[in-house]
């Protein structure tokens, strides 16, 4: 072939370090504003960024010669800057890991869906019963000590 095709969409989810409500109200809309800016800003396709205040959910096309961690590296670095101009309170953290799952083009709009509609999720379930839900349905194995 003489030029490249993909279709590569992921759905991150990572959350503030020991689940601390860091990201308010006052701060949400522009935080998720701007984390999909930086998604912009090196090179993927942000299609979707919501979340509470203690996580984030971003739903992107990736580019051919990205990889995830790369992405969820910039991501983390870029945003936890912007949080700690924005607060007085230093500390802000994302935690150490993230999730990371792949999604078609047929479930892209229901992904879309879901990330719009957190606050609403969380009336009912907690970050980390939502987390669990996404590894099962994902069929990823997982060692519950390290969800905590």
């Amino acid at each position: 072939m003489s030029s490249t095709h993909s279709s590569l969409h992921v759905h991150l989810v990572f959350g503030t370090k020991e689940r601390v409500p860091w990201i308010t109200q006052d701060l949400i809309v522009d935080f998720h504003a701007y984390i999909g800016g930086c998604a912009k800003g090196i090179g993927s396709l942000p299609l979707a960024v919501g979340g509470v205040a203690d996580h984030v959910h971003i739903l992107l096309g990736m580019g051919t010669s990205q990889s995830v961690a790369n992405i969820v590296r910039d991501l983390k670095r870029e945003s936890s800057k912007w949080m700690k101009s924005r607060r007085s309170m230093e500390p802000f953290a994302w935690q150490e890991g993230y999730g990371a799952f792949s999604v078609g083009p047929i479930a892209l709009e229901e992904v879309k869906q879901y990330i719009c509609r957190q606050e609403e999720h969380h009336r009912e379930r907690s970050f980390m019963e939502e987390y669990r839900m996404m590894l099962e349905k994902a069929g990823v194995k997982y060692d519950p000590k390290y969800l905590e």
